[in-house]
């Protein structure tokens, strides 16, 4: 496989010496499957190959090869000036490729001495053992705690024993003022859970739980904030068309925007997951739910036009993938979300929200302006209880001035 890359024996030679020789065509495939260009492939390949001989020079096989052995090489190729920008990069994608082979051994989890690990690790047990909590819960719940343990304590040890109800308040106060009610209301409830953690394990006498002051926030207070018609189409209209990325972006920002899927729906969606012979689409949305649903003939038309010319050739099923190698499906909803948000940026919008939410919650208002109920847009953004479809209510105008009584005449 390296053959595609070097013509020259003496360097395709080159290239197969060390311990690494054996596997270097695996990774030159790898790379020509996911669109690399060839020269940036060739100096992958390069590198991959002076690994390779250092491991030798060092005495080391495959099997000594991990992130402790990469940092000693690199660091040799620092001090001698030839550490190039992408140069870690590519050997983490090496030690991932060589682990998925069997090669060489899973990653050792690094060694946390710190006060907090231990405690982390026994929550973190607590949350997925006694509460079956879900991973993303359990990562979101660790991290805010972490974020109060550090605050409170620094790189001290833990005695929390000695937190008071007054740190607590200060310090939510503090965090209040730099994120959203919602990321407050995570911490709060994350900070509950941790004190009765904490008190089931005997490590507390009080109920700090009680102590965690409760946030003001009330989920029917705001409105849902949306685009009219007209700026929808300009952000759509933003996309370059000419160009490939153009036509991928105009394509998923239609399905965000006639369908109202979610930045995650988007990102999970497969080639089997369009039906063209019936005009419909699987989406598999919250809790592993799977719904069908329409595809409409603008939608389907701009994704066909971008499946048939545009999306790159590669081995995922994905229907959006990167125009740039790696050639994959998108790594998380944030992919998305930076889509809409550059479009909104072209079209010179300027909204309070600028994620693949805003385009749901305008498709949402949009249909109520147009005389839908609240069930059937329920129905529509595929929400499970009416209690999700409630907050368009607000906009819902025509409704509210039919309940609005006349201002008594001659009142002072």
């Amino acid at each position: 496989m390296v053959n595609l890359f070097f013509v020259d024996p003496r360097a395709v030679r080159r290239v197969h010496d060390g311990p690494l020789g054996a596997y270097i065509d695996g990774f030159a495939a790898w790379l020509s499957e996911r669109g690399y260009a060839r020269q940036t492939a060739k100096v992958q390949i390069r590198l991959v190959a002076e690994l390779s001989r250092w491991l030798r020079r060092q005495g080391l096989g495959v099997r000594n090869l991990d992130e402790q052995s990469v940092a000693k090489f690199l660091r040799h190729k620092r001090r001698y000036g030839r550490l190039h920008r992408g140069n870690a990069a590519t050997l983490r994608t090496l030690l991932c490729r060589l682990r998925t082979a069997g090669v060489i051994s899973a990653a050792t989890p690094p060694n946390d001495s710190g006060s907090l690990h231990p405690i982390g690790k026994a929550f973190a047990q607590y949350l997925s053992q006694e509460r079956g909590l879900s991973r993303a819960t359990l990562l979101n719940y660790g991290v805010l705690v972490r974020r109060f343990l550090e605050d409170r304590f620094g790189t001290g040890p833990l005695k929390c024993e000695q937190v008071n109800p007054a740190e607590i308040a200060r310090f939510l106060l503090r965090y209040a003022r730099a994120y959203s009610l919602t990321r407050v209301k995570l911490m709060v409830t994350a900070l509950r859970s941790f004190f009765r953690f904490l008190r089931l394990r005997g490590d507390l006498r009080s109920d700090l739980a009680g102590a965690v002051p409760t946030v003001a926030y009330w989920r029917l207070s705001t409105l849902p904030k949306s685009l009219q018609p007209h700026q929808v189409k300009r952000l759509l209209d933003s996309c370059d068309q000419a160009t490939a990325t153009g036509q991928r972006d105009y394509a998923l920002l239609l399905l965000l925007a006639r369908l109202g899927l979610r930045a995650g729906e988007v990102v999970g969606l497969t080639l089997e997951d369009i039906d063209w012979e019936a005009g419909e689409l699987t989406v598999r949305g919250k809790n592993a739910q799977q719904d069908r649903l329409p595809l409409p003939r603008d939608v389907g038309a701009a994704v066909a036009r971008y499946l048939r010319h545009v999306r790159p050739r590669c081995s995922t099923r994905r229907v959006f993938v990167r125009m740039q190698a790696p050639r994959q499906g998108f790594a998380s909803s944030v992919a998305v979300c930076t889509i809409v948000r550059r479009a909104i940026e072209r079209a010179g919008l300027r909204p309070t929200l600028k994620g693949a939410h805003l385009l749901r919650h305008s498709l949402a208002t949009q249909m109520l302006r147009q005389g839908a109920s609240l069930a059937q847009i329920g129905e529509i953004l595929r929400h499970r209880t009416p209690k999700s479809t409630e907050i368009y209510a607000k906009v819902d105008l025509r409704a509210l001035r039919a309940l609005t009584q006349p201002w008594p005449r001659g009142a002072v």
